[in-house]
């Protein structure tokens, strides 16, 4: 194995595959990146045995070849290299010479043969999207994801995937995040994908990349350039969260977003840290919050709003609220109501935009 490759270009790779070589490892393989020297020019990849990334760059190669080497040392020499070519050169089997000007570094490895091999996620057929709208639905669904492991079907995004659209669900069973977008190709799937694979969409693919979706029987497979992500996907069958979207909601609220998450925050001050309940009672133009917790003292504040139908009185957890609020794309926010113990729900008011948002929150019942 030869090759030379400048040090932006070996950066960039490297960078590209480090989030997915884990921290800590028991397989020692892991924490190494193989390295490939191809016809195509130098191919880098990395996994964690749930999430895999190669991406390929620019090189001269000059003989090819392949072999693993120590991630971390290999970003750090990277990193502190004088700009200008870096030459690899094979030492022996798993041994490396770098040289960069007068700076050479001989690293050793392990071989080829002991690095997992990727998933066989054909890309015939794939669904296709601009990587922009998958970032989109990421960015406002997968918060919503639970993240205690003792249901881990909700610790994954429900992504529906149809020939004419696309949509994203996520939900902790106390709030729910839900979002459609236009979409074109491929055939009717619904995947549970893991937030961290999603995340690395929005890390290495820029928003005008035209982006590839297929999958597998137990992965989904991402490409875009000369990089690709594989991920497993969790296996069960998703909540049906139809089911609990209300479709009867008869009292509407219209309020400034911002206005509001200050109000909320401000409440939060002397909420109970184990339950963040809040008071909320609509009625006129005007919702008062109040709060009342028996060891710490009680705080109240009033916001004016829009609002039809009764009077109504309701708890919140204020941090699920705020965090809804944070996603929420505009100035103004629409919250629904049918009574105390149903779900309420939020939406985006004025919203200029091909695809369609909204956020559920379920009430906490109010202790007088």
């Amino acid at each position: 194995m030869k090759f030379t490759i400048t040090r932006e270009q070996l950066q960039e790779g490297l960078s590209a595959v480090a989030a997915a070589i884990p921290a800590k490892t028991t397989l020692p393989v892991l924490a190494n990146v193989l390295v490939e020297a191809t016809k195509q020019g130098l191919r880098l990849s990395g996994t964690d045995l749930d999430i895999a990334v190669t991406t390929t760059a620019p090189a001269e190669v000059d003989a090819e070849g392949a072999v693993t080497l120590p991630a971390k040392k290999l970003v750090d020499i990277a990193r502190e290299l004088p700009s200008g070519p870096v030459r690899f050169t094979a030492a022996g089997e798993s041994r490396v010479a770098i040289e960069c000007g007068r700076s050479k570094f001989k690293l050793l490895g392990l071989p080829r043969e002991e690095f997992p091999s990727f998933p066989a996620v054909k890309f015939d057929g794939a669904w296709k999207a601009a990587a922009g709208v998958v970032h989109k639905l990421v960015g406002h669904v997968a918060f919503a994801a639970s993240t205690e492991e003792s249901r881990p079907i909700l610790n994954g995004v429900l992504w529906e995937l149809r020939p004419d659209h696309m949509r994203m669900v996520a939900t902790n069973g106390h709030r729910l995040a839900k979002m459609d977008v236009p979409a074109k190709g491929g055939s009717t799937a619904d995947l549970i994908v893991p937030p961290k694979a999603l995340e690395q969409i929005r890390r290495l693919f820029a928003a005008e990349e035209a982006l590839e979706i297929a999958r597998s029987d137990n992965h989904i497979g991402f490409r875009a350039g000369g990089t690709l992500v594989f991920s497993r996907l969790i296996e069960g069958p998703y909540p049906n969260y139809e089911q609990v979207i209300p479709r009867e909601n008869d009292k509407f609220a219209t309020a400034d977003k911002l206005a509001m998450a200050a109000a909320l925050r401000r409440m939060s001050v002397v909420a109970s840290d184990q339950t963040h309940r809040i008071r909320l009672a609509f009625s006129g133009g005007a919702v008062k919050f109040s709060v009342q917790t028996p060891d710490l003292g009680e705080a109240q504040d009033e916001l004016a709003v829009t609002y039809e139908g009764e009077p109504l009185e309701i708890g919140f957890n204020a941090m699920y609220l705020l965090e809804i609020l944070k996603y929420m794309p505009t100035d103004e926010v629409r919250l629904t109501f049918k009574a105390p113990e149903r779900a309420a729900t939020v939406e985006p008011v004025g919203w200029d935009d091909p695809a369609s948002y909204m956020a559920l929150v379920m009430p906490l019942r109010l202790v007088d």
